[in-house]
């Protein structure tokens, strides 16, 4: 998923690297990359990336799937029917009441905790990778170096770089863990930065694995929940929780899915 990231991340990068979005140069082809590679590499040491994350940067490519991925992105001119008809919203509300009925404590467990109903999360999880069934395949260091590299959104996607890099250096991520196009990695397809911010060790094993389905929809529950959610109010459009729901993803269909489909999960009929 692209997670809609707040100005405040951009402006922490930006107080700790003075002049951090200008000092490499951006770029909209692969002919500068490696220069912009060797410049970002001095901004990620002086952010306190250590050499496990510059290496892991020094080992990517220029990604032109990415790319064409970010060229390519329909779902903001889709009309909500045609949105929940291509993602499959029938079959990921079947889904998700099965996987409710199979575990309603857990997702009792995480709304007693954050507020978050069972639906929303499980429609989230449907929507982002089919319950886990394809969390993307590629290369995440290398997917987000690219998009901080392009001068599209050079902006957003620097802070998520410099966040991936830290999570190598953490063994959150490896250089070659695979995730989604634009960077997103695990069940719900958190982007790096999110991860630092939202991620939960929730099964105690000392580190957050978005990989890992506990972990995963706890974080998720709990991006909601810093995001404004609040516990026992509505969460359609025009409802206080729809505004949490925004935060996840900027198309509005993709919002609006999400509240239909949990409703229906919620109400499992």
């Amino acid at each position: 998923m692209v997670n809609r990231m707040r100005a405040a991340l951009l402006a922490t990068a930006l107080v700790t690297v003075p002049g951090l979005a200008l000092a490499a140069t951006c770029g909209n082809t692969a002919a500068g990359y490696e220069t912009w590679k060797a410049a970002f590499a001095r901004e990620a040491q002086a952010a306190g990336v250590g050499q496990r994350g510059l290496q892991a940067l020094a080992a990517t490519r220029y990604a032109q799937s990415t790319i064409n991925a970010d060229r390519n992105q329909q779902s903001f001119s889709y009309s909500l029917e045609r949105f929940m008809e291509v993602r499959g919203a029938d079959t990921i509300v079947s889904q998700g009441r099965q996987r409710l009925a199979a575990n309603p404590a857990f997702y009792a467990s995480l709304e007693q905790r954050y507020g978050v109903p069972a639906g929303v999360i499980i429609a989230i999880h449907g929507m982002e990778t089919g319950f886990g069934n394809f969390m993307g395949d590629s290369n995440v260091v290398s997917a987000i170096s690219t998009l901080a590299y392009d001068c599209r959104r050079s902006d957003f996607f620097t802070p998520h770089a410099l966040a991936a890099l830290k999570l190598v250096d953490r063994g959150a991520l490896s250089p070659g863990t695979q995730g989604a196009r634009h960077g997103e990695v695990g069940h719900t397809q958190f982007l790096p930065g999110n991860v630092l911010r939202y991620g939960v060790d929730a099964d105690g094993n000392g580190r957050v694995d978005l990989t890992n389905i506990t972990d995963s929809l706890a974080s998720t529950a709990n991006f909601l929940r810093q995001k404004g959610w609040q516990p026992g109010a509505g969460y359609q459009q025009g409802q206080p929780n729809f505004r949490a729901i925004q935060e996840w993803n900027a198309a509005s269909v993709y919002q609006q899915a999400i509240a239909i489909m949990a409703a229906r999960i919620d109400a499992g009929s």
